[in-house]
């Protein structure tokens, strides 16, 4: 049994002041009991809590290539999302096994860091390096999910259907480790997939497709008819102009605008990106109860465009966040660029809509725990409750500007005004991971990426 103690904690009803969280063996919650005596729990550190954050999307082995793909010197190198792809390919075609799992160790290590406690995982390297699979359909993915149980967090593996070059087209050469060319296939390493995940606690599997371009639109539909449905549905959708424009020619409809037509969507959904929709697509894709996964640091440095989350979120929109391709960590940053987006865009600065008027930070924090969560299969709405798994950002609450912060401002001067120095650890089922800026395992897990950088020479 453990016992944690917090000045604040932040629950979805509200901030609870002086409050005991004890857990047992398992990192489950046994109780959570408030003092009104401000010495009642001797809240010594003065701690301020709030839910472990979700990452719902995340790319590991581009943490590699984080801030080298900025030089762009010559025709070799254009500019835009497609010659940074090519960069990409390269990397991809490069590392082993135990490269994958050092690289994504090092990267979930900085997740938590960061406050994530959870990540969902679109993986798609799945094969060797000549494209054929591993003896373990899931080889890759294993090695995902013990970076995951190594850093201390919970992982949803996306094992990704990765069929076509393009609408209509062949893969090519450099996505070969990426493919499954049937369904039939794809279903295989789904369930080597699932089956991997049993040998960690703390993972389980969603189903993931890389986008409309990337397998052929009559097999998405038939995977989301047929395919299980016990589990969260992930795609890149409508992140790049040309691929709107590759869906019209190929498909006469724009792909969320056939999502819309051709998938019964609903909560399980998770449309990653969707940068460009029309008026009708935002209202079609909030109303069917679908999520969108916003990942604004990497969607501003690969020039992707802004999300209209200002008419998704009238309509009842639901969002989580995701990093990416992991050229920004951490997430309140990730809130404050969605947030400043779309202030500089519409010229007001009510961006997050929200229950509590005018209480922007309180509706971030909301909609990144419980629409993330449902991203990792987790319909848990309470913040904190008994039976669940103690999941926190811990923060200092004799910070400056949140020592003497009424209950009002308190998430939004994190949302809005927070920085490293807030920082003070990172609980994950019912474990300090991080304490003071540094991950428990940090010294061994460095050692591994350090000598995994210096064989690949990517850097």
């Amino acid at each position: 049994m453990t016992t944690y103690n917090f000045k604040k904690l932040l629950q979805k009803s509200g901030w609870l002041t002086h409050v005991q969280v004890m857990v047992d063996d398992h990192g489950l919650i046994t109780s959570i009991t408030t003092s009104e005596d401000e010495n009642g729990f001797s809240p010594t550190e003065h701690s301020i809590a709030i839910p472990g954050f979700q990452n719902a999307h995340s790319h590991a082995f581009q943490y590699a290539m984080a801030g080298l793909a900025e030089r762009h010197e010559g025709s070799e190198n254009p500019d835009d999302f497609w010659g940074w792809r090519e960069a990409m390919y390269q990397l991809a075609l490069s590392m082993n096994p135990d490269q994958m799992e050092a690289i994504a160790t090092m990267l979930y290590s900085e997740m938590a860091r960061h406050g994530y406690t959870n990540v969902a995982e679109f993986h798609y390297v799945h094969h060797d390096k000549n494209g054929k699979p591993y003896a373990n359909l899931a080889e890759m993915g294993t090695r995902l999910i013990a970076a995951a149980q190594t850093a201390g967090i919970g992982i949803t593996l996306c094992p990704i259907f990765y069929q076509k070059g393009g609408f209509g087209q062949e893969p090519n050469d450099r996505q070969r480790r990426f493919i499954s060319p049937t369904i039939d296939t794809y279903l295989q390493l789904l369930e080597s997939s699932r089956e991997a995940c049993k040998n960690y606690e703390h993972a389980n599997s969603a189903i993931g497709i890389h986008s409309m371009r990337g397998v052929e639109p009559a097999d998405i539909a038939e995977i989301a008819q047929s395919g299980p449905q016990d589990i969260p549905f992930h795609i890149h959708v409508s992140e790049q102009l040309k691929e709107i424009e590759d869906s019209i020619a190929y498909l006469g409809k724009r792909p969320v605008e056939w999502m819309l037509d051709n998938v019964a969507l609903n909560e399980r959904y998770h449309l990653v990106h969707a940068t460009h929709l029309t008026e009708t697509e935002t209202k079609g894709l909030a109303q069917s109860g679908a999520h969108v996964v916003i990942c604004p640091s990497t969607e501003g440095n690969l020039g992707d465009g802004l999300f209209p989350l200002r008419k998704y979120q009238q309509e009842g929109g639901k969002w989580s966040i995701g990093t990416d391709s992991h050229v920004g960590l951490n997430p309140l940053e990730e809130l404050r660029i969605l947030d400043y987006g779309q202030r500089l865009i519409s010229h007001k600065r009510n961006t997050y809509f929200s229950p509590q008027q005018g209480d922007g930070g309180t509706y971030a924090l909301e909609m990144a725990t419980l629409s993330g969560r449902k991203a990792m299969n987790n319909d848990e709405e309470e913040y904190f409750k008994v039976g669940t798994p103690l999941n926190a950002f811990v923060v200092d609450g004799t910070h400056p500007l949140l020592a003497h912060c009424s209950d009002k401002n308190l998430a939004s001067t994190l949302v809005y005004a927070s920085d490293s120095a807030m920082q003070k650890a990172t609980i994950s089922h019912g474990k300090v991971i991080v304490e003071n800026g540094k991950h428990a395992c940090k010294d061994e897990i460095l050692n591994e990426f350090s000598r995994t950088m210096n064989t690949l020479r990517s850097r």
